[in-house]
C-alpha cells in the first residue's frame, strides 16, 4: 500500500500543508475595480457607496483606495488614520497593517496624498503591490478597488489585476468620450477584460440608457468587446449634501433615491458572488454578474 504523501513528514510541516490545502480550498474573492475616464464623476463615491451596501448585509468587504498620489476616500469614511498605502511601498508596513475598519465592519485601506512616487510607481513596485492585494482574496467576500482616474499604467494594471471593471461615467459628452477611452486601453490590453458601465447622475432612466447605449455600441463596432449595464445612479440633492460634510449618503440618508440604486447596486453584484463557483478569477469564466 501507498502511503499518503504526509505520512512520513514532520508533523509541523504536516500541519503546514494541511493549511495551505485549505486555504487553497476557499473561496477568492472576486476583485473589483472602479475607474473612470475623468475625475469628477463620483468615482470614489461609488466605490465607498456601493462597499458600505455590502458590508451592511454582512458581506466581509475590502475597499482599497488605488488612486495613487490623490487619494481621498478617508475622507468619505468618518475614519482618520495615519496608516497608508505609502509605508507599504517604502517599505515600513505590509500590507495587511494597515487595513481600518469602518462603519457596519467595512474594512479599508488608505492611500497617500500629495506624493509623488505614488502616482508613478516602477513596474517592480506595482506587481508586489498587486501581489500583496492579491494575497488578500482569501479573507474576503469582495475586494473593491478604487482607482485613478484616466489612463496612467498604474489604472491600467489595477484594472487588469481585477476580475471586473466598473467604469463611471456621467451623462456628460466629455465624460463619455473619456470613459470611451479608458474602456480603449483596458481592451488593447486584455481583450477578454470584463467591463461594465455605470451611469451617474442621471435625471431619468431613458438618459442612462441612451448613454449605455451610445458607449456599447461603440465598443462593439470598433473594439469587438461586448460592455455590460451596471444601470446608474440618480442625480440627487441628498448626495450633494452627504458629500459636503464628506458622509457616504448610504449612511447619512440611505431612503434617498440615490442611495436606493446603490443599494440596487450591491444586490447585484451579492448575488452573483452567491452563485459563483470557489474558483480564483471566476468572473471570467462565468456570465457577467451585470446582464
Amino acid at each position: 500500500m501507498i502511503a499518503p504523501p504526509t505520512e512520513n513528514l514532520p508533523l509541523v510541516d504536516q500541519a503546514d500543508k494541511l493549511r495551505t490545502l485549505a486555504r487553497l480550498a476557499r473561496k477568492h474573492a472576486p476583485i473589483l475595480a472602479v475607474t473612470s475616464g475623468k475625475g469628477g464623476v463620483g468615482k470614489t463615491n461609488v466605490a465607498a457607496n456601493l462597499a458600505l451596501c455590502l458590508a451592511a448585509a454582512g458581506k466581509k468587504i475590502l475597499l482599497l483606495d488605488a488612486d495613487l498620489g490623490l487619494a481621498n476616500l478617508d475622507l468619505l469614511l468618518p475614519v482618520s488614520s495615519r496608516a497608508n498605502l505609502a509605508q507599504v511601498v517604502t517599505g515600513q508596513r505590509r500590507l495587511e497593517e494597515i487595513i481600518q475598519t469602518g462603519p457596519a465592519g467595512l474594512r479599508f485601506i488608505c492611500g497617500a496624498s500629495g506624493i509623488t512616487q505614488l502616482a508613478d510607481l516602477t513596474e517592480f513596485q506595482r506587481q508586489k503591490l498587486l501581489q500583496d492585494i492579491s494575497a488578500l482574496e482569501f479573507d474576503a467576500d469582495f475586494i473593491i478597488v478604487d482607482t485613478s482616474a484616466g489612463i496612467s499604467r498604474n489604472v491600467i494594471s489595477f484594472c487588469q489585476a481585477a476580475d471586473h471593471t466598473l467604469v463611471v461615467t456621467t451623462p456628460e459628452p466629455s465624460s463619455i468620450t473619456d470613459a470611451y477611452a479608458v474602456i480603449k486601453s483596458i481592451i488593447r490590453t486584455d481583450a477578454d477584460a470584463k467591463i461594465s458601465l455605470l451611469t451617474n447622475m442621471v435625471d431619468n432612466r431613458e438618459q442612462a440608457k441612451k448613454v449605455f447605449q451610445r458607449l456599447s455600441q461603440v465598443t462593439y463596432k470598433f473594439l469587438g468587446a461586448a460592455l455590460y449595464d451596471a444601470g446608474y445612479i440618480f442625480r440627487d440633492e441628498h448626495l450633494v449634501r452627504a458629500v459636503s460634510r464628506c458622509r457616504p449618503v448610504v449612511l447619512d440618508y440611505p431612503r434617498c433615491r440615490a442611495a436606493c440604486c446603490f443599494a440596487a447596486l450591491a444586490q447585484k453584484l451579492a448575488r452573483a458572488r452567491m452563485d459563483a463557483p470557489a474558483v480564483p478569477g471566476f468572473f471570467r469564466k462565468v456570465v457577467p454578474w451585470f446582464c
